[in-house]
């Protein structure tokens, strides 16, 4: 395997240290990584802030062609993204392609959407504008469950609207995205696009840096709030998008037989490493066993191996510190509710974990309170559709949700209640370059995708103009 550099001001370079990655199959070594010290991570800002305002000056035509450029690029490496992405983050390699699709989509629709002038008024004495400018240099900071489609999301908003950026993967997953930067390199000028891999020391330094103009993250709760303390003194923008703990409500017409393997998908993908996958499912009594059964049938026919093996289905969870986490979660889970399917960690190497139903369980449990991010999914009964909605809405999350009938306007209806930033209807993971999403409560702040998305990403500017 090719050595693996970070990128500063045009140049791949070595890092102050390096760090290993692991493969999450076998548990065992699978490359060495740089890894930046402070003053690397300096050079970096240091870097796009000396790029900010010429790549500020060219037009959004200009920008486009060279994210176009970029995309073309990595469309010639899918294969060879993807099974790098498998090796380092475990999914199989089916989603690890449907991902490297996603990541080449979401550069081109979205790197799309220009923020023409707005009149905002026109009369006889005044004319009033809106124009936005870019903010400058923006901190990107991704996570290790999808560390490709997060970051074009990312970096594609932040680049087309005329900020230049300094990414930071996460150090469990940083060689899918350091093989992105090379392509970048060969593609934009030298500075404006930084990447720094680190073992999660430089965080607060890159957030609190006072050349950095915004931090848009993925990631955790918890870990959002402390962004929001290291920002507060300068008063950063910021978009979060954080943890979710999404229910799924099943209303009494439902069909379960196309509706239960939806629901297993939406909840198991990725071994449910997703922030917005199912957590908990809502299902009125009258069906509450049959799809219970159902769920249970699906999870033990679920294929559970290395994601570079054809077949498998669910692969391990990404690292291992999730892996403890997760398994805790089952071994506490086997007082508080009945486990159906799974709950079983195969023996060998890697960080596996079958699917798992739980049911009959409380909804003060810590398994339907929390964000599990796993394959671990419980069920839940309802006895009318106003309980349903009152206890999906009972958390502290809202990130997104889903609703599932027979009737589209009577799901629709209840979507409608579901205190979340994205509802679907009959569907899942429905996500479009030029959809804006965003988390309620505390799954975040701001939106990503869309007109709106990049806008974000700009400082709106008012001109009044007198005639």
């Amino acid at each position: 395997m090719e050595a693996f550099n970070l990128l500063i001001d045009g140049q791949m370079m070595p890092g102050a240290m390096t760090m290993e990655v692991i493969n999450p199959a076998t548990g065992k070594w699978l490359a060495d990584c740089p890894r930046a010290d402070a003053e690397q991570l300096n050079e970096a800002v240091a870097a796009a802030k000396r790029a900010f305002p010429a790549w500020a000056k060219l037009t959004y035509a200009a920008r486009r062609a060279m994210i176009h450029a970029i995309a073309g690029a990595l469309s010639a490496r899918i294969e060879e993204f993807a099974h790098l992405l498998t090796s380092e983050q475990g999914k199989p390699l089916h989603e690890a392609i449907k991902e490297m699709y996603g990541s080449i989509a979401i550069l081109k629709m979205l790197s799309s959407i220009e923020l023409p002038d707005e009149v905002l008024k026109d009369t006889a004495t005044e004319t009033v504008l809106r124009h936005r400018t870019p903010l400058g240099v923006v901190a990107a900071i991704t996570p290790w469950n999808t560390p490709m489609t997060l970051l074009m999301v990312k970096i594609t908003s932040a680049l087309v609207a005329g900020n230049t950026v300094v990414s930071k993967p996460a150090p469990t997953t940083p060689l899918t995205n350091l093989r992105f930067a090379e392509i970048c390199q060969a593609h934009l000028p030298a500075g404006v696009f930084n990447m720094i891999t680190d073992a999660n020391d430089l965080g607060a330094m890159l957030t609190s840096h006072p050349d950095i103009a915004k931090v848009s993250f993925t990631g955790s709760t918890a870990t959002g709030k402390r962004i929001v303390e290291s920002t507060a003194n300068s008063l950063k923008r910021l978009t979060l998008e954080l943890g979710g703990n999404d229910a799924a409500i099943v209303l009494d017409d439902a069909d379960l037989k196309s509706v239960a393997p939806k629901l297993f998908a939406g909840a198991m993908m990725n071994a449910g490493q997703v922030c917005l996958a199912i957590k908990r499912v809502y299902v009125h009594e009258s069906q509450y066993d049959e799809l219970c059964d159902e769920l249970a049938r699906l999870a033990d026919a679920a294929v559970v191996d290395d994601g570079a093996k054809q077949g498998t289905q669910i692969g391990p969870l990404q690292n291992k510190m999730q892996y403890d986490k997760v398994r805790a979660l089952i071994e506490e889970t086997r007082h508080a509710g009945k486990i159906i399917a799974g709950g079983s960690f195969p023996d060998g190497p890697g960080y596996f974990i079958r699917p798992t139903i739980v049911r009959d369980i409380d909804d003060q449990a810590r398994l339907v309170r929390e964000e599990q991010f796993g394959p671990v999914l419980p069920v839940l009964s309802y006895s009318n559709v106003e309980d349903a909605i009152a206890r999906a809405n009972d958390t502290e999350y809202g990130l997104g949700g889903t609703v599932w009938s027979a009737d589209s306007e009577r799901a629709l209806a209840v979507a409608r209640r579901v205190n979340s930033g994205t509802v679907w209807v009959n569907t899942h993971m429905v996500l479009q370059p030029d959809v804006p999403a965003g988390g309620a409560k505390q799954s975040g702040m701001g939106v990503e995708l869309g007109a709106e998305g990049i806008a974000e990403f700009t400082q709106s500017h008012i001109v009044y103009v007198a005639k």
